[in-house]
Parts: structure tokens; C-alpha cells; sequence
């Protein structure tokens, strides 16, 4: 699976998690879609993704 596949699913999943948390358990869990929405739209802007970031560095520990 490519970085670019691997964000985009880690994104998919944050999104619908913290929609049903939202539903079930406390509206203040909309913040996190929030969060996230508001990620996805900065680095389509700045070329910049934290979740990237991450990933690589998980991947640089995982071979070393």
C-alpha cells in the first residue's frame, strides 16, 4: 500500500470513527472531524501533512 493510500484510509477511518462516536457517545467528538477536515484542507494548500510525517517515521523505525 502506497503513503499516499495508507493517509487517505487512516483519514476515511478517523472521519466515520469520530462521526459514530459524535451520534453515540458526545457531540464534542464532531471537533475531531473537524480536526480532521481542517488537515486535509491545509495540506492540499501547503503540500504539508502531518500524518505523513508519522508514517514516515514509523516506517524508518520499523526497518531499522
Amino acid at each position: 500500500m502506497s503513503l499516499e493510500q495508507k493517509i487517505r484510509a487512516i483519514a476515511g477511518t478517523f472521519v466515520l470513527s469520530s462521526l459514530a462516536l459524535g451520534w453515540w457517545v458526545s457531540p464534542y467528538w464532531f471537533l475531531f472531524t473537524a480536526f480532521v477536515g481542517a488537515n486535509l484542507l491545509q495540506s492540499a494548500f501547503t503540500r504539508w501533512c502531518l500524518m505523513e510525517d508519522i508514517l514516515k517515521k514509523v516506517d524508518r523505525r520499523r526497518v531499522a
